[in-house]
């Protein structure tokens, strides 16, 4: 039986540990925070749980926390997963997380290179795990892509499109940790372009898409996110030489962060207004609600209506088969905002990403995953993406294949 450290119980990894806590092989769950009384509320829910308090910038901390433990899961923002991983290091455990590590002045590239090299060889030399990139995207649409490519001879392209669709009469601009999503709105998106990858501006390449069940065009732009970043790593080894891979985003949410970046009110440098400094990007972040995460929260959302509540997850992967093209469109079906919130109190976008993590963070726990080092979802072979596929069936999360 397994001992599991969640570090971090915000909204992911609250899920992640709620459905640990139904699980046979789990004989604890300690649950972590910088915030004591978040980590005491979430720990005293579990029946496996307990709660401790955490400061993540240290490592001694975390190794002192993660004594005798079997499995880290790491909830944190980005910038605490060096030293979350350096702490998994040290104590032997299996590490995940849910989004792409960068290294202080590092390129996103760079960094997951040196994830993917250097970082994978110390976790191997520990006969261990460390799985990256594990929510739904990254995470889902990983395996995905994988699983397309599989079917192929050769693959030429990967396209992963997100449209966000939900609007809800209160103004709630992202589901997701607002600081997150405006971070990666000003970021330069990577593309993998020609086998190499290629940096683009924010909100670039725009095009209209028609979406299954959209009964609308929607404008998608390029969007800074890990995929093409790992999977270009991982695209000669697992993606049979996939040479193109992008990730578009689109919904009221992108056009809202468009506006504010192309005013300046993305830029994190310092200005003047009359005799007074400020950080428009600081200033931004001050007067945007936090994402929902209680359930009255939601609730009160939900009960005041929403203008919208649509939206589309296609992975498109294109290639040969037997000298002809093929081309393989993948539509993901999860509960919308209503549904997630009614069969578990959580929104959507918790939902989907919290429930791909468990799954991920469950195949650790049962041991599914053979291979040691550092390694993105897309390097999963056949029979743990079937172990996958099957979980997330369970959580009515479901795949819509087309061949073509």
């Amino acid at each position: 039986m397994k001992r599991i450290l969640i570090i971090g119980v915000g909204a992911q990894g609250s899920t992640i540990a709620k459905r640990l806590n139904e699980e046979s092989n789990v004989k604890e769950i300690i649950c972590a925070d910088y915030d004591l009384k978040a980590a005491v509320s979430m720990g005293e829910s579990l029946s496996k749980g307990k709660a401790v308090q955490i400061n993540a910038r240290e490592i001694s901390d975390i190794v002192k926390v993660a004594d005798g433990v079997d499995i880290i899961v790491n909830g944190l923002p980005i910038e605490h997963n060096i030293n979350v991983m350096a702490g998994a290091l040290e104590v032997g455990a299996a590490y995940l997380d849910l989004c792409m590590t960068v290294i202080p002045g590092q390129t996103s590239e760079a960094s997951n290179r040196y994830m993917f090299s250097i970082q994978n060889d110390k976790f191997k030399e520990k006969g261990v795990l460390a799985l990256t990139n594990t929510g739904s995207a990254p995470g889902l649409a990983n395996i995905i892509a994988r699983e397309s490519v599989d079917k192929m001879d050769a693959c030429d392209r990967i396209e992963m499109n997100v449209y966000e669709g939900v609007w809800s009469k209160k103004f709630i601009p992202f589901w997701w940790s607002p600081v997150v999503a405006f971070e990666d709105m000003a970021e330069t998106p990577t593309r993998f372009k020609n086998g190499k990858h290629v940096g683009t501006s924010p909100f670039a390449n725009p095009v209209m898409m028609k979406f299954k069940g959209i009964d609308k065009e929607i404008r998608m732009v390029d969007h800074s996110h890990e995929e093409p970043i790992t999977m270009g790593i991982n695209a000669n080894e697992y993606l049979k030489g996939a040479k193109d891979i992008i990730f578009r985003y689109g919904g009221p949410h992108v056009e809202l962060a468009e506006a504010l970046y192309k005013m300046g009110f993305l830029s994190s440098e310092e200005r003047e207004y009359k005799g007074m400094k400020y950080v428009p990007f600081d200033l931004v972040i001050n007067h945007t609600p936090d994402a929902p995460k209680y359930e009255d929260e939601i609730k009160e959302i939900i009960d005041e209506g929403l203008f919208t509540e649509e939206g589309a997850f296609q992975v498109l992967v294109e290639g040969q088969k037997n000298g002809k093209p093929i081309k393989i469109t993948n539509y993901v079906n999860t509960p919308g905002l209503i549904e997630a919130f009614e069969k578990s109190g959580l929104t959507h976008e918790s939902y989907l990403t919290g429930q791909c993590a468990f799954i991920f963070t469950k195949m650790l726990v049962n041991d599914v995953i053979k291979q040691t080092g550092v390694i993105a979802p897309e390097v999963l072979g056949k029979t743990e993406r079937d172990y996958f596929f099957r979980e997330a069936e369970k959580l009515m999360i479901t795949i819509d294949e087309t061949i073509e």
